[in-house]
C-alpha cells in the first residue's frame, strides 16, 4: 500500500517560513521523482517544484529563488522549504511520486500566510 504522508503547513505571517515534508511509503523512494504542487481555494491545482531520483530540481517561476525542494532517501522523504512566503502562497500543499506511469499523490497540507 502506498503513502505519502505531508506535514508542516499551518499559519505564517508574510515573509516567514515553512518547512513542508512528504514521507513516502510502499514505493521504492529514490527510484521516484518527486513534486510539490499546490491549490488554492476556487484555483487549479499547479506545479510548484520537482526533483528527480537524481537530485536535479526544477520550480515555477512563482516561487524561484524563495523554495528549495530537497530529498532524503534514507528517510524516504521529500521537503520543501519555503521562504519570504507571500499571501498568494497560501494554498493546500500536495506531494506527488511519480515513475513512468504509477502517479500517487498525499492528501495534502494547508498552508495559510496571514498578518
Amino acid at each position: 500500500q502506498v503513502q505519502l504522508v505531508e506535514s508542516g503547513g499551518g499559519l505564517v505571517q508574510p515573509g516567514g517560513s515553512l518547512r513542508l515534508s512528504c514521507e513516502a511509503s510502499g514505493i521504492l523512494f529514490s527510484s521516484f521523482v518527486m513534486g510539490w504542487h499546490r491549490q488554492a481555494p476556487g484555483k487549479q491545482r499547479e506545479w510548484v517544484a520537482g526533483i528527480g531520483s537524481g537530485g536535479t530540481t526544477n520550480y515555477a517561476d512563482s516561487v524561484k529563488g524563495r523554495f528549495t525542494i530537497s530529498r532524503d532517501n534514507a528517510k524516504n522523504t521529500v521537503y520543501l522549504q519555503m521562504n519570504s512566503l507571500k499571501p498568494e502562497d497560501a494554498a493546500v500543499y500536495y506531494c506527488k511520486a511519480s515513475y513512468g506511469f504509477q502517479k500517487y499523490w498525499g492528501q495534502g497540507t494547508k498552508v495559510t500566510v496571514s498578518s
